[in-house]
């Protein structure tokens, strides 16, 4: 029950939960306050300072607002309003104060920090400090750390407000920093002088409010004012994190996350932002065709000539990547079933229904996972496959939600019952008398490993049987960011990937490189990067990367979303929907649309429901038939985290993290 209060700031009166800090009432009332320790979605430190205001009849010197809550206040002599001030003589100069030491060490770097131009220590020193200062001693200075590839520090402008620190504790689960000493001799360090072992680690580069940690891969690359900034959705994993990619030119300088409570909070994983430099490197940028066994490269119309030439009164089939728009999908189906040919997205051999939606995306949402009091995780390793969900269910276990887990044990940074490795725990767990867990929020989570193998969709109707019998919801955990898409438009074939290509003589593979293709069928592939799906290409038609096109995505809760293009294509490289539209042209079988608006129009006609850009509705579909289950253990549905996709492996910097990771878990421990 909400404990409603009133409260008087700055002369207006509002009404406000009891609970909330004043920070928050503050903010509620459109009133800025300046802080550098407090973040909305960590603990309370309350060590910084920065947020004092007035609270009127209260003791006689300014209180830290993100500490305090609205019900602690008292009301006034005649049962008024408690009265806080955020403006007044005594705030102005306790802030001035707090501002003036926090500068007596802090390093005058600003021509030299990669923070500068974005730093909340400049923001606020300008706005709230003096413009003065009394300190003539010599400052301090602090050792660097060294925490790995990706997190550069410069602890001597540190500032500890401890952020950093919160946020690997508490979200990221890892125990590797902390803060030694007292007074001056006070910093933040980590645990033996290890580097960070987490997936989420960059996130503590947005959360430093100074530049004591910042991105190593873009340091001293660009300034904030030189970079066009772009909002777009990221493709690494099918959770849909919301990004913006900024852009020097034609190229990518960074990824930073946006906030979107639905999907990932605020968060983004480490693949999702330094993958960057992949987008530079092994990349597509005009037409080849193989010719006597090499691959020579070709202009447009000749590379078009010779998949004309190939495809013409042939059997065609068509595969559909990890990284491909819902519009490059659909074009590839409208051509390639044109042509009386089969197309299949499920290039890992998923077993996923088709046409079922509440079966393949299932029936909850990510935000269900705050709420859950129970978890059940079958056949997946979130902290690999989608670890800004991963954090979730960390958050969701903060507050006292049990986990479960059947599949391999693995350190997923929060406790959980391992039920067993394989189909027979999965099975025990149908049959079980569940009391008092049916009246209770819960989630049932299958991932991608639990179904590939060939009792896939078995496995998939227990999950759904669990699901109703503890009344929870589920959400089939995709690892790929095409997949929901790509089965929304029905871009699958009764059988699989190898009913699909069975007999074909072309096949056109469109972005998917996970895939071995036996020789003798005629390959075309179009994709941005040389990955192993041009090696085995006959012809090869350059696409745009994600970061080059406007395009539909659907997340892996069924959410579509828009990618925004951030820049345009290298060389010759095209958009994928329109490669497919000049192709049909050239084969006689014209597709139906001139421009992506009319192409999503068409779309829109046949899926109605990817018109609810930013929406999660409701999936219908019926229970599938229960069937016996087989006897295998679950494998893991991701073995390298870093290197999942093209984009990916073109990236030294995701190469050396593997490496980095795959060393990790080699070392013996002394007791080993």
């Amino acid at each position: 029950m909400s404990d409603l209060r009133k409260i008087n700031i700055d002369g207006n009166e509002i009404e406000v939960d009891g609970a909330m800090t004043l920070i928050q009432a503050c903010e509620q009332a459109g009133i800025e306050i300046p802080r550098f320790c407090y973040h909305e979605r960590l603990s309370i430190a309350g060590n910084c300072r920065m947020c004092l205001v007035e609270v009127v009849g209260g003791p006689p010197k300014p209180a830290a607002s993100c500490a305090m809550q609205v019900r602690d206040l008292r009301p006034g002599p005649e049962g008024q309003a408690p009265q806080v001030k955020t403006n007044s003589p005594m705030v102005k100069k306790a802030r001035e104060g707090v501002m003036e030491f926090l500068l007596i060490n802090h390093p005058l770097d600003c021509p030299i920090c990669d923070q500068g131009g974005e730093c909340d220590l400049q923001d606020q020193a300008m706005a709230y400090g003096a413009d003065f200062s009394r300190f003539r001693e010599p400052k301090r200075a602090v050792d660097e750390l060294n925490l790995g590839p990706l997190v550069g520090t410069a602890m001597t402008r540190c500032i500890s407000c401890t952020r950093c620190v919160r946020f690997t504790s508490e979200v990221a689960g890892i125990t590797q920093m902390g803060q030694t000493g007292r007074g001056e001799d006070a910093e933040i360090t980590s645990y033996l002088n290890e580097t960070l072992n987490s997936n989420l680690q960059g996130n503590i580069i947005d959360l430093c409010p100074v530049g004591a940690l910042t991105s190593k891969p873009y340091a001293f690359t660009a300034r904030p004012w030189e970079l066009t900034k772009t909002e777009t959705i990221d493709v690494m994993d099918a959770l849909g994190s919301n990004i913006r990619v900024d852009t020097k030119g034609r190229e990518v300088m960074r990824i930073l996350p946006r906030n979107h409570d639905g999907v990932n909070e605020e968060w983004i994983s480490d693949k999702t932002r330094f993958v960057w430099d992949g987008l530079r490197r092994q990349r597509l940028d005009r037409p080849y065709v193989r010719i006597d066994g090499k691959l020579r490269p070709a202009t447009w119309p000749e590379a078009l000539d010779a998949v004309t030439t190939a495809m013409k009164g042939k059997k065609v089939a068509g595969l559909i990547g990890d990284l491909v728009s819902v519009e490059a999908a659909y074009a590839l189906k409208q051509l390639i079933e044109g042509l009386g040919g089969k197309v299949e997205a499920r290039t890992d051999n998923a077993r996923l229904p088709i046409g079922n939606r509440a079966a393949y995306v299932g029936t909850a949402t990510i935000e269900d996972i705050d709420s859950a009091k129970f978890i059940q995780l079958i056949g997946t390793n979130p902290r690999d496959e989608a670890p800004v969900l991963n954090a979730r269910i960390r958050k969701a276990w903060l507050k006292g939600a049990q986990v479960g887990v059947v599949g391999p044990e693995v350190d997923l940074t929060y406790d959980y019952t391992h039920v067993g490795t394989d189909r027979a725990a999965l099975d025990g767990l149908l049959n079980k008398d569940y009391g008092d867990v049916r009246d209770a929020p819960s989630v049932v989570i299958i991932g991608q490993g639990a179904l590939r193998e060939a009792d896939g969709l078995a496995v998939l109707a227990a999950a759904q049987k669990l699901a109703a019998d503890t009344n929870s919801k589920l959400l089939v955990l995709h690892t790929a960011a095409a997949r929901v898409g790509a089965l929304d438009i029905g871009a699958v074939t009764e059988g699989g990937m190898a009913a699909a290509i069975d007999g074909a003589e072309v096949i056109y593979n469109l972005g998917a490189d996970e895939v071995e293709i036996d020789p003798g069928a005629f390959v075309v592939y179009q994709g941005s990067h040389g990955d192993r799906g041009a090696h085995r290409a006959d012809v090869i038609l350059p696409g745009a990367a994600y970061t080059e096109e406007n395009a539909l995505f659907v997340n892996t809760e069924g959410r579509p979303q828009l990618a925004m293009r951030a820049g345009f294509a290298p060389g010759e490289a095209k958009e994928n929907w329109a490669i497919l539209r000049a192709l049909s042209a050239e084969l006689g079988a014209t597709l139906p649309f001139d421009s992506l608006a009319q192409l999503r129009t068409a779309l829109i006609k046949d899926v109605p429901h990817l018109a609810k850009v930013d929406r999660v509705v409701a999936n219908e579909g019926d229970a599938l038939p229960l069937e016996p289950l087989g006897k295998a253990a679950f494998l893991p549905a991701v073995k390298d985290f870093y290197l999942t996709n093209p984009i990916a492996r073109s990236s030294q910097l995701m190469a050396e993290l593997s490496a980095q990771a795959m060393a990790r878990r080699d070392t013996k421990i002394a007791a080993e």
